[in-house]
């Protein structure tokens, strides 16, 4: 696994050793970027569910500011931090938590969102009461744009505000790319 595009492109990112984690392959990241737009001028993400933090990563070398990575699981925890000291990369905070205790770390700390991943273990985790914490606790920026990575025939119910503008489907999974926006 590596880095596709921008200032840390080719390099070798690692992945966690555990079954609890399945990482975005290269190719289906980079068709994800071609998506959401191959070049950020800016922005925070937040790549909750982060993995390896290979989403996260990819969005800072193309050219966002700041990066909250989040996992639960030690061992995706401990490889995320790996990678960013990897990298060399100072603009980024890995949180080992839980995805709710991580929404709530993060909306005490105003955190407000240009980019959202979320790539949680399919059909185990609500989605729309990510969207729904989000929306209400102010902490998506105008146009932000957040992207699931969930089984295809996964259905999310309508949160004002927020629209579906995009999917691309992969076997059983799809990317669902979502925008925000306020009114």
């Amino acid at each position: 696994m590596r880095v596709i595009a921008g200032i840390y492109g080719k390099r070798q990112l690692k992945t966690p050793k555990t079954d609890l984690t399945r990482p975005t392959t290269d190719k289906n990241k980079e068709s994800l970027f071609n998506m959401i737009g191959p070049y950020f001028d800016g922005g925070t993400v937040l790549d909750l569910f982060a993995g390896s933090g290979g989403l996260g990563i990819e969005a800072l070398s193309r050219g966002c500011d700041y990066l909250y990575s989040v996992d639960r699981q030690y061992e995706a925890y401990r490889t995320i931090k790996e990678n960013i000291a990897n990298l060399q990369i100072s603009n980024a905070k890995v949180l080992k938590m839980d995805y709710r205790k991580a929404l709530s770390f993060l909306h005490d700390e105003n955190a407000v969102f240009d980019y959202v991943f979320l790539d949680p273990p399919y059909g185990k985790v609500p989605i729309d009461d990510i969207f729904s914490y989000l929306v209400e606790n102010k902490m998506l920026s105008n146009q932000a744009i957040i992207v699931v990575e969930e089984l295809k025939n996964a259905v999310f119910a309508p949160i004002d505000h927020l629209r579906l503008i995009k999917k691309k489907e992969y076997g059983i999974t799809a990317f669902h790319v979502f925008c925000y926006e306020k009114e």
